[in-house]
């Protein structure tokens, strides 16, 4: 049976035991918001070591014990942030491509004028060359190769998303009048692209030039050319002869 004094320490408004039970909570949840923060901070880290190292050597070149040396890791410390290399070209991959399609979506959203939306899209290109150097020389290099595995199918979902925005601009450009109809839109398309991405492989971003520089003198030559007057067909150089037919046939 208790005693009164047992009693009274029960009922009365002593909480001293509680609140240290409080502080002790709030200093372990402190405790895990920076351990995850920290190991957020890891991972970005070996994320962005490995993509250059990927852009560097190669994909397929790259081994585990490279991106862990780079990092100053031992080479199973990786494994407690990421499974596989796969899964670490993975995240440099996709946050590129979810980077450049919600500015791509964003471009389009904002609607108006044809030539302006395609002048939005082609700074939008050139912005990504700075946060994702690293990915697009991998998008280069390795495209091909890890497009046969399924974790990468979502690889030509977005790049049939980024053709189809950009094709469509064109074509609704032809069909306002804004754009030349005598262009095929899908090798316009691709003359874009890949005059952009191989950007990628002499731009310093410690240079002179910004993203925005490079995008307005490329908008500049696509849209105005470099030929001074009216624009006219240039007639066809001769072909070279072959190589069967001598210079006296020629």
């Amino acid at each position: 049976m208790n005693t009164p004094d047992q009693n009274a320490s029960v009922t009365s408004g002593d909480t001293s035991g509680n609140d240290a039970a409080g502080r002790s909570a709030r200093r372990r949840g402190r405790g895990r918001q920076g351990t995850s923060a920290l190991a957020s901070e890891r991972r970005g880290n070996l994320v962005r070591l490995a993509a250059e190292l990927f852009a560097e050597k190669g994909f397929q070149a790259t081994t585990v014990r490279e991106i862990a040396d780079e990092a100053g890791i031992l080479s199973g410390s990786l494994y407690h942030h990421f499974d596989s290399k796969e899964s670490i070209v993975d995240e440099v991959l996709s946050s590129f491509l979810d980077d450049l399609l919600r500015d791509y979506r964003a471009a389009v959203a904002e609607g108006g004028d044809p030539r302006e939306l395609l002048g939005r899209l082609v700074h939008a290109a050139y912005r990504s060359l700075r946060p994702h150097r690293a990915a697009i020389t991998v998008v280069q290099n390795d495209w091909n190769y890890l497009r046969q595995f399924p974790r990468f199918d979502y690889l030509g979902t977005c790049e049939q998303e980024i053709r189809d925005i950009w094709i469509d601009v064109i074509r609704d450009g032809q069909a306002r009048g804004v754009f030349r109809t005598d262009i095929d839109p899908k090798l316009t398309y691709r003359m874009i692209r890949d005059t952009i991405w191989v950007t990628v492989r002499w731009y310093r971003p410690e240079g002179a030039l910004s993203p925005a520089d490079l995008a307005d003198h490329f908008i500049s030559v696509f849209f105005d050319g470099i030929v001074l007057g009216e624009r006219g067909t240039a007639p066809r150089p001769a072909a070279p002869p072959s190589a069967s037919t001598s210079p006296d046939d020629a």
